[in-house]
């Protein structure tokens, strides 16, 4: 069976990437393994709906019409209405990257993230993803997460960013189980050395972990001291969500 017109149509959307958010037809047609005239069929489509834009110099990049539908996504939005408080609160203490972040299949999705220009240097993005087990927020969702998904990370390659990445299952087996015991997860130049994440799980109605809140600081500080603001503020998103009180 051929390929379905739905099927291409999410070709030339997955055609564009944080990397490359503008495209030429031709380039949207290379990468979305289409011949040229499908692709200006389908490109010509989606502009007229508003999913992508048509730039002054011809290229295309993705429209506002798509980012408004995409934020109909309960997991977003009703997410970071609640969690913005927080995140902003614990920004204002600290002026470091603030992320909220939700688990999608094998990775982490973030959802919302604050910065000032002083902070440390960070290459997520709202609506980034990076693997589970090399984030702070990574390793929260993982270490709550079913059984089933844990052992498919665990027996997977673990992709190295940097020498301290978790690369080993063995080794990943512990730190899951010591996040799970300690209620926060530091994560130590896992993604780029200079910087050091410590995360929260947030959870929900009915107290299951349905995000992570973390704070991303210079390698150089010590974790300990964002360990009460961090579980604070992953506290207070968790009793908006209207999540049951954990005894201690």
């Amino acid at each position: 069976m051929g390929e379905t017109v739905t099927t291409r149509v999410l070709g030339v959307l997955d055609a564009f990437s944080a990397e490359r958010p503008e495209l030429t037809l031709t380039e949207i047609a290379r990468r979305a393994g289409l011949p040229l005239s499908t692709a200006h069929r389908l490109v010509g489509e989606l502009t007229a709906w508003g999913a992508l834009e048509r730039a002054d110099d011809g290229r295309y990049r993705i429209g506002l019409r798509l980012w408004e539908v995409g934020a109909l996504a309960p997991r977003g939005l009703g997410l970071r209405e609640s969690a913005m408080p927080f995140l902003e609160d614990l920004y204002a203490v600290t002026q470091q990257n603030v992320q909220l972040a939700v688990l999608d299949g094998t990775e982490v999705v973030y959802v919302e993230r604050l910065s000032g220009r002083g902070a440390v240097n960070v290459i997520t993005r709202v609506g980034g993803r990076l693997p589970l087990h090399a984030t702070g927020v990574g390793l929260v969702l993982l270490a709550h997460s079913s059984a089933e998904l844990q052992e498919q990370v665990l027996a997977a390659p673990l992709q190295r960013f940097t020498a301290r990445t978790i690369c080993r299952p063995d080794e990943l087996r512990r730190v899951l189980a010591d996040v799970r015991h300690t209620g926060v997860a530091i994560s130590n130049g896992q993604i780029e050395l200079i910087s050091l994440s410590v995360a929260a799980p947030v959870r929900g109605r009915r107290g299951d972990v349905v995000a992570a809140l973390s704070i991303v600081v210079p390698s150089d500080s010590d974790p300990r001291a964002f360990v009460p603001v961090v579980r604070t503020a992953a506290r207070g998103i968790s009793r908006v969500l209207g999540a049951p009180e954990r005894r201690r």
